[in-house]
């Protein structure tokens, strides 16, 4: 007769074993303490969640024949979304950006060239208008 454990006791398992060996792991390998996010603010787990769904749907595009492979497309992943992603929610600027502290430099310039452009196409339009009224006084 075999005995299959009960779904609770699996996840006792994992989480006493496992998740504390990992922990440990994190620690003493990399440096790394557990974060949790602040009690009834689900947009701080949410903002991670969207981050590792986002990581997830690239990285699983290819196929990874080794463990280093998949390090390094993660890796790809990290610097590409850290340094040249724009973010909607950091006023479309990257994390580099922000936390480089170019970010309000990036921002005057594109208010900057925004308002140069802007400056640019009425003339244009009012160059155009001209032209046209022109054309008209001629026919009449």
């Amino acid at each position: 007769m075999i005995i299959i454990p009960e779904w609770s006791d699996l996840m006792k398992f994992f989480f006493t074993n496992i998740a504390s060996e990992l922990k440990e792991y994190l620690k003493d390998n990399h440096d790394m303490d557990q974060v949790r996010g602040r009690p009834f603010h689900p947009q701080t787990q949410g903002k991670i969640e969207r981050y590792h769904r986002t990581m997830k749907n690239v990285v699983k595009l290819d196929y990874y024949y080794c463990p280093e492979e998949l390090e390094s497309a993660l890796e790809k992943f990290v610097y590409t979304y850290n340094h040249e992603r724009y973010h909607e929610s950091l006023q479309n600027l990257t994390p580099a950006d922000v936390n480089l502290g170019r970010g309000e430099l990036i921002l005057k310039e594109r208010e900057r060239i925004k308002h140069k452009s802007i400056l640019s196409r009425k003339t244009e339009y009012q160059k155009l208008k001209l032209q046209k009224r022109k054309i008209n006084l001629t026919l009449n």
